[in-house]
């Protein structure tokens, strides 16, 4: 075990750098995942860098957080296409054609295979399977499984009250599923994740967001670790938001 601050403790002594071809989401979650953490980098609009913290920080396991979605007005060749690029072949239809919409049906391989090359520039409502089996949002994936594994579908679509699609589970996914025994997790069971920051008056605002969003620690990104800036930064994290850690010096 390695501490990277008082509190928190990787289990795998390795962090992603803040650069911003190295530690966005999907980093991150991989290094948290194997026992380490990344720290998203601030080369994006503060509101981009709260979005993908609060994508780690409400990662779970198993479940398709951006899932490619289509839209009525998607064709029969439309999803022939996305098949070769994608390599799989079954997507949610929604009335925006993207997540958070209204989930119309689902179509896939089976919906379209036969579909004569006459009427492929047809939309998929026309053929798509309407009557599905979803589950509601909040739910375990030990819960999800079952329910797959009732209904033998490959996909389980995860839908809110009001029927709009939040996520997506895989049969594919979930065989490939192992555990992570390493993973780094606060009390809360969620992924740690770490956020970079400058030291100027406008990162405060930065800072607001990030924090809300349930980032773990932030890393001062600045080459002067004795600037009375840095030195300011640092109190004003430390009286604002005392749960937060704080990684700063000549980073």
């Amino acid at each position: 075990k390695t501490h990277l601050t008082k509190d928190i403790v990787l289990k795998a002594p390795f962090v992603s750098s803040p650069m911003d071809t190295v530690s966005e989401s999907a980093m991150a979650i991989a290094m948290a995942l194997m026992g380490g953490i990344g720290i998203i980098h601030s080369n994006m609009d503060a509101d981009v860098q709260a979005a993908e913290v609060r994508k780690v920080k409400k990662y779970e396991q198993g479940f398709i957080l951006e899932p490619v979605v289509v839209g009525p007005d998607c064709t029969v060749a439309d999803i022939l296409t996305l098949k070769e690029r994608c390599g799989f072949s079954g997507f949610p239809v929604t009335d925006s054609g993207s997540i958070g919409g209204k989930l119309l049906g689902m179509i896939s391989s089976r919906d379209i295979d036969l579909v004569p090359q006459s009427q492929r520039s047809r939309s998929v409502t026309a053929f798509m399977t309407r009557e599905l089996v979803t589950a509601k949002s909040g739910l375990q994936l030990l819960h999800a499984n079952q329910i797959m594994q009732a209904s033998r579908k490959g996909k389980l679509p995860i839908v809110n009250e009001n029927g709009n699609l939040v996520s997506l589970i895989a049969r594919a996914d979930l065989k490939k599923n192992r555990e992570f025994p390493l993973a780094t997790k606060d009390d809360k069971k969620q992924l740690r994740v770490g956020a970079a920051i400058g030291t100027r008056e406008a990162d405060k605002e930065r800072l607001a967001k990030i924090a809300a969003a349930g980032v773990d620690v932030v890393v001062l990104d600045s080459s002067q670790g004795n600037s009375i800036y840095q030195v300011n930064m640092i109190k004003h994290i430390v009286e604002t938001y005392p749960s937060i850690q704080i990684i700063a010096g000549n980073v």
